[in-house]
């Protein structure tokens, strides 16, 4: 069976309203729900995106697997009644056998038998739940379970605290849990969370809170006998991966910067897969997304300065006897990037990603009028001349200009990933390689812009700050100078679509 369900984080405020809400005229007693989880000491299962576990409801044992699909809101989910006891009892993997995720069980732990299974964490949750009619745009009427949780996950003597909202499908599609996690983000100030318990166990028994951050990885696989709508598709839940996964990290309040620059690049992915699927993909994904990147732009820049020119600028300065601390850019204003995420605007754009993401958008004139791969070739065919043209002259633009050719050449770039399984490989690789060279010589170049930017303001009042802009300015030039070769490279570059297979 399947298991459609979203989570929401409940913030602290909200909770009593949560809960009062959840209970409704005729509260139901809260449930009790136990669980050990287990893996091989070499995290094999999760690693694979499975969860198993033992759990106990009341009086009886479940023992549950669960495994992970690509849309971000469903889970193959196998359930096996162990009867009542006293003591949890013995994990038996094989109870799975015969469904699609038990399989992939059996198979993980076949390739290493001695590897014993063993409980890594547990979880002691509290469970009010109540069962909502949900009207949707067609018809059946659609059923949801709300799972209001408290409690807690323990691994190794720590525990984390869990104060989560559940919404899972009981009868009908699954527009009618995104409508439903709508109205609780917007009435409750809830947000939206991908990571498991299964997920934020596995890090808490590695010693860990944080995940790492979401990177893109294989691009999506696609083949030219799709229609441009299944591709899309493919790609739009690529994308939408790598954005909601830091998305949820973020708003937890702990991350790291390379989870902001990380959601960053998945929305510029986002915005490339929507204008090389145009005509096709929902155009307003990209206002929004454009909007919730240029929001954490200042956040992203304060941590670039500090890592591309930290500690040449300081040592610098230190040998023209000034302070060994560079100066930093105001942040007092800024608004957190938890803050961010969590607010209506951020949790709207994440929403509509999923939705997008279930979406059956049928045919379109895209799927036959031009072909899938001859569509992709005008627009990187197209794209690649813009870029070439600017390249040409790049040693001639200003900054906003050579900012501009920096952003066309991400597009390019993104999307010549997202089409690349349709061509040959040995035609992609060489191109991807000098258009990547080009884009890391335009990203230096735009960081020292950007930290010029910062530094600017104080230059006239600050010895330290004058300091910074004009060793900056230097290294500016160095810079363009330096990017010549690769643009006049990328300029010979051998377009692999246009070539046959």
């Amino acid at each position: 069976m399947y298991e459609i369900e979203l989570k929401l984080q409940v913030p602290e405020p909200a909770r009593a309203a949560v809960d009062a809400a959840v209970a409704g005229r005729s509260p139901s007693p809260r449930v009790r729900l136990q669980a050990a989880y287990v893996d091989t000491p070499d995290r094999r299962l999760a690693a694979a995106g499975l969860a198993l576990r033992l759990r106990r409801e009341g009086r009886q044992w479940v023992q549950t697997l669960k495994g992970s699909l690509d849309d971000g809101i469903s889970r193959h989910e196998h359930n096996v009644p162990r009867g009542a006891a006293a003591a949890i009892p013995a994990i038996e993997p094989q109870l799975h056998a015969g469904t699609a995720v038990g399989e992939r069980l059996l198979a993980l732990l076949a390739d290493e038998p001695g590897a014993p299974l063993a409980v890594r964490w547990h979880t002691d949750i509290r469970r009010r739940a109540r069962v909502l009619a949900v009207r949707t745009h067609g018809p059946p009427q659609a059923r949801v379970e709300l799972a209001f949780d408290l409690g807690s996950i323990a691994a190794d003597g720590t525990s984390i605290a869990v104060c989560e909202l559940e919404i899972e499908l009981l009868t009908g599609t699954p527009d009618a849990v995104i409508a439903t996690a709508r109205r609780w983000v917007a009435q409750h100030g809830l947000w939206l969370d991908a990571r498991s318990k299964a997920e934020r166990g596995d890090l808490l028994a590695r010693g860990q809170r944080i995940a790492p951050p979401t990177r893109a990885g294989k691009a999506p696989t696609i083949d030219s006998d799709m229609s441009a709508a299944a591709a899309w598709r493919a790609v739009l839940r690529h994308c939408a991966a790598q954005v909601i996964g830091n998305a949820s990290q973020i708003a937890s309040g702990e991350h790291l910067d390379a989870h902001v620059h990380q959601l960053r690049v998945g929305l510029r992915r986002l915005r490339s897969a929507v204008a090389l699927f145009e005509g096709v993909a929902d155009a307003a994904l990209d206002e929004a997304a454009a909007q919730l990147f240029r929001r954490l732009g200042s956040l992203r820049d304060q941590a670039a300065i500090g890592a591309a020119f930290g500690a040449d600028l300081r040592a610098a300065q230190h040998q023209a006897g000034l302070l060994d601390e560079p100066p930093a850019p105001p942040s007092a204003s800024l608004e957190s990037a938890a803050e961010v995420l969590r607010d209506g605007t951020s949790q709207t754009l994440l929403l509509d990603l999923l939705a997008a993401a279930q979406r059956d958008i049928g045919e379109a004139a895209f799927d036959t009028e031009p072909p899938l791969r001859a569509g992709f070739a005008v627009r990187l065919n197209r794209w690649h001349r813009q870029v070439v043209a600017e390249a040409a002259r790049h040693d001639q633009l200003d900054d906003e200009s050579r900012h501009g050719l920096r952003k066309r050449a991400k597009r390019l770039r993104y999307a010549a990933e997202f089409a690349a399984p349709l061509f040959r490989r040995r035609a992609v690789r060489p191109y991807l390689k000098r258009l990547r060279a080009l884009q890391a010589r335009l990203g230096a170049i735009c960081d020292v812009v950007t930290a010029m930017h910062a530094f600017a303001p104080r230059a006239a009042t600050e010895a330290r700050a004058m300091f910074a802009l004009g060793w900056l300015t230097a290294r500016r030039e160095v810079l363009i100078a330096e990017a010549q070769p690769d643009l006049l490279t990328f300029a010979e570059a051998d377009r692999f679509w246009k070539k046959r297979g």
